[in-house]
């Protein structure tokens, strides 16, 4: 079943939960008059729903492994329907006919009608317990690896998987899944997910999954295989050994590690020995230090204001959203939208999401084409004034990006030496973007934005944010003197460090004669 099926399904519960809250506000004596006073209201949030709930994901959710982060996304994704109806329906006609406590009772009827269907989909299979895949980290902890992550791909659909998503979800460690792999018989999950990981296509589509994340900014390291190998099809079988042979991938199998099976013939790969050799120091600064600068107030305030701000331009520019969606599809087809990986907060990696502005990368024969036969000036445009950057307000409220940050980068370059700026939220636009842009170096850009995160205030924020109109109606200009303070800071703090480290080492070592002379 596909996903427009699910969101019909999700529509007709969001339908059902409004007509039984009126039903219960009259004491279930619904007459047609009291029907047609509240068919606007109904309308907007129907209307509100088509859009809010793919943008939670919740069609793509398999019911019958959702956990507690599914539930999550229902309810934010119930609480901004209702919202959003409410707004809808005040500006067509102020609510008429529409009792004060209606929108409370429909948000909670359609997120019990929701909830319910899924719990009832879970009874009838298999009840597991839950997960939270987002973690806070108080300590300020970076990767020790500047924001690379052991990337993996799934194979199979069993309760083996289950397992071990939640086992990487509850180690919270340097290990991220990619997506998941089925065989044949599961091909009708396809685009659905498994505990918020999408499924990708079959396994013997991994090698056409494989390059397709790259082109995303995902590196493929390992493929672990929860299943049975002689299970899989003689064709799926083949597909991993190439991929293994073929590239530095890891083939791992779950019931070999587990101590279930035979163990496996096919070898460890060369996989994680090259991601060993491509380490690299994460940061230059003392933990302490980090964890200190990771729990300043203001980024809770920050946050905040974050939050509120882009819910506002969500409600207020989703006619321009609209309309720039539709003309991205109008001249470049779909999908509309363009999504890469990027490290974020403590080198997390997050979807970076843009709307399209080039065409397909190949013609309808297979040709390669070139750069200036992919552009138009519509998406010219787009790129010129940023609006291909509106989804971003999404990431903002999701909690991935904020306004104001570094600019997240590919994590091949992520500079190690200026780790630092991964302690932040990274942000649509920084100090880093309107004292230079693309016109400086990228160690002058990585030391703006670790300047910027030592020295973080509302005011700083406010006079970025007033920085970038300007910046985007007469172009991007390099600012010698930030650029000088920046690095005159990082020299200071740096040499700091250091005679603090000299300091400890020297007492340390001279503690004996000290007690003795005294």
């Amino acid at each position: 079943m596909t996903q427009g099926f699910f969101l019909i399904i999700e529509l007709v519960v969001v339908a059902l939960g409004t007509i039984f809250s009126v039903t219960l506000q009259e004491n279930f004596d619904l007459s047609s008059a009291r029907l047609e006073a509240v068919a606007p209201y109904l309308l907007s949030t129907i209307m509100a729903a088509v859009a809010i709930f793919p943008a939670f994901r919740t069609n793509r959710q398999v019911w019958r492994f959702t956990l507690m982060p599914d539930y999550l996304a229902l309810a934010f994704a119930t609480v901004a329907t209702v919202f959003s109806a409410v707004a809808i329906g005040f500006n067509f006609n102020r609510l008429d006919g529409v009792p004060r406590s209606l929108p409370l009772l429909q948000g909670l009827l359609i997120l019990f009608l929701m909830v319910g269907l899924r719990i009832l989909t879970r009874a009838h299979y298999r009840w597991g317990l839950g997960f939270l895949p987002f973690r806070t980290d108080p300590s300020g902890r970076l990767p020790e690896r500047g924001g690379r992550y052991t990337t993996v791909i799934v194979v199979g659909l069993n309760e083996l998987t289950g397992l071990y998503l939640r086992a990487v979800a509850e180690a919270a460690g340097e290990i991220r899944v990619a997506g998941v792999l089925v065989n044949d018989d599961h091909a009708g999950y396809l685009g659905r997910e498994i505990h918020r990981h999408p499924i990708l296509g079959t396994v013997k589509q991994v090698w056409d999954v494989v390059r397709l994340l790259e082109v995303h900014g995902v590196f493929v390291d390992r493929i672990v295989v929860t299943g049975a190998f002689n299970k899989l099809s003689q064709e799926a079988q083949e597909a991993l050994l190439v991929a293994e042979k073929a590239s530095a991938i890891s083939l791992e199998f779950l019931t070999d590690q587990l101590g279930l099976g035979p163990r496996s013939t096919s070898g460890a790969g060369i996989g994680s020995t090259a991601a060993s050799e491509n380490a690299v120091p994460a940061y230059s600064l003392y933990p302490e230090h980090l964890a200190a600068l990771a729990q300043r107030p203001y980024w809770r305030l920050k946050r905040t204001l974050d939050c509120a701000a882009a819910l506002a331009l969500l409600i207020i520019l989703s006619p321009l959203v609209g309309f720039v969606a539709a003309g991205v599809a109008i001249n470049l087809g779909f999908p509309i939208a363009f999504w890469q990986e990027r490290p974020g907060r403590f080198g997390r990696p997050f979807k970076l999401y843009k709307l399209r502005t080039m065409a397909p990368a190949h013609d309808a024969s297979g040709r390669r084409l070139r750069d200036e036969e992919r552009t138009s000036r519509f998406g010219d445009l787009l790129r010129r004034t940023r609006l291909d950057e509106l989804p971003q307000l999404f990431s903002i409220v999701k909690g991935d990006m904020s306004f104001v940050g570094p600019r997240p980068l590919l994590p091949v370059d992520q500079p190690a030496e200026f780790a630092q700026r991964l302690l932040v939220r990274p942000g649509l636009t920084g100090w880093a973007q309107v004292k230079g842009g693309r016109d400086i170096s990228a160690t002058e850009k990585g030391a703006l934005d670790a300047w910027y995160v030592h020295n973080a205030s509302f005011a700083l924020d406010i006079k970025v944010l007033a920085l970038t109109g300007p910046m985007l109606i007469s172009g991007e200009k390099v600012d010698g003197v930030a650029i000088k303070e920046a690095w005159t800071f990082l020299l200071s703090l740096n040499n700091q460090e250091k005679r603090e480290s000299m300091d400890a080492e020297y007492a340390g070592a001279h503690a004996p004669f000290c007690a003795a002379v005294e």
